[in-house]
């Protein structure tokens, strides 16, 4: 069983802020802090105070919301362009996370419809939105980790990159969710995390997960993965996902297609999990997923106690890659397991 709940995003008991785990403290310090501005709200997203395409999701709606109840206008008409205001603000801190702007839009749509009601009735119904959609991303995650589960045997070892378990989405996770659940129903399995660089989620984050849940893990280095599948330790490759493409190209952290390469190579089967939130069907493919590139520090100092490349030295800093839907073996949502199609050829 999990050994202590983790509930990562969450308003305020009086709805006056976002109370948030800050993740950038982890696995050291655990702490939550109340986010009531939108400068401190879009710090949270940019800076990775709160990630994972879900959880980024849910955050940004109860944010919005936040904001909404606090401003001081005359007229729907001022409502709603402060809204759209504090939408396209939020929506600005990271581009690949398709989440953020879905959620976002959803309560912008809301607003919308309605424009004939008084103003505290909107907010209050924007309120009921955010915990829907938070309460959505519960049921979601309890669905992924059942289908994932169909994928597991007892003893498996199951190679993850990045973090794809609870404080990125609501509860489970996607790409961890599955590994949790077989542990709970006392299944033995051997997890194996890479540390994905350059902001060390793996092992900050899914290696403080795993080890609160009591899971077997071993941490590697992202370099070493190919000795591992070699040594015939992986039966299966767990990942989650920022953006989905039509054709079933995906975003997730820098690093996944090297893992979808190798797993090709070794004939390992390679699973993305993702909630249908993540799927945008206005990308075709994914030549057409933005990426979010990010400051050199996180490469040259970030992490070290003294910095490890000359100052001078010019750095490469993406925070995603995309894998090839040829690559992956299934992609796994609340809906079911599907299988990509090959090419451009859309899958959903």
């Amino acid at each position: 069983m999990i050994r202590e709940e983790i509930i990562n995003v969450r308003l305020s008991d009086d709805g006056s802020s976002v109370i948030i785990l800050d993740q950038t403290l982890l696995p050291n310090e655990t702490r939550y802090i109340a986010l009531d501005t939108a400068n401190a709200m879009y710090e949270a997203i940019y800076s990775l105070r709160v990630r994972g395409a879900p959880a980024i999701g849910i955050f940004a709606a109860y944010a919005l919301y936040v904001l909404a109840s606090k401003l001081e206008v005359n007229s729907y008409e001022q409502f709603s362009a402060g809204v759209q205001e504090y939408s396209q603000y939020l929506d600005s801190s990271r581009p690949t996370a398709v989440n953020l702007s879905v959620q976002l839009k959803r309560m912008t749509n809301l607003v919308t419809r309605l424009a004939d009601f008084p103003i505290p009735q909107i907010v209050e119904a924007m309120r009921e939105v955010a915990d829907k959609i938070y309460n959505e991303d519960v049921e979601m995650c309890r669905a992924i980790s059942e289908h994932g589960l169909t994928l597991i045997k007892d003893g498996f070892g199951i190679m993850t990159q990045c973090n794809a378990g609870p404080i990125a989405t609501s509860k489970y996770g996607t790409g961890l969710g599955p590994i949790l659940l077989g542990h709970e129903k006392g299944l033995k399995l051997n997890a194996f995390i890479c540390e994905t660089r350059p902001l060390l989620q793996g092992s900050r984050l899914t290696a403080y997960e795993l080890s609160n849940a009591g899971v077997d893990s071993t941490l590697i280095c992202d370099n070493m993965a190919s000795m591992v599948m070699r040594k015939g330790k992986i039966n299966a490759v767990f990942v989650g996902c920022d953006r989905i493409a039509r054709n079933g190209d995906t975003a997730n952290k820098i690093g996944t297609s090297n893992l979808a390469i190798l797993a090709k190579y070794y004939n390992i089967p390679f699973y993305v999990f993702g909630p249908s939130t993540t799927i945008d069907m206005e990308c075709e493919t994914g030549a057409d997923i933005r990426i979010e590139l990010r400051k050199p520090e996180e490469i040259r100092e970030m992490f070290f106690e003294k910095p490890m490349a000359p100052a001078e030295m010019k750095c490469y800093n993406p925070s995603f890659d995309v894998t090839d839907n040829k690559l992956i073996t299934a992609i796994i949502t609340e809906n079911g397991i599907f299988k990509p199609k090959g090419g451009d050829t859309p899958m959903f």
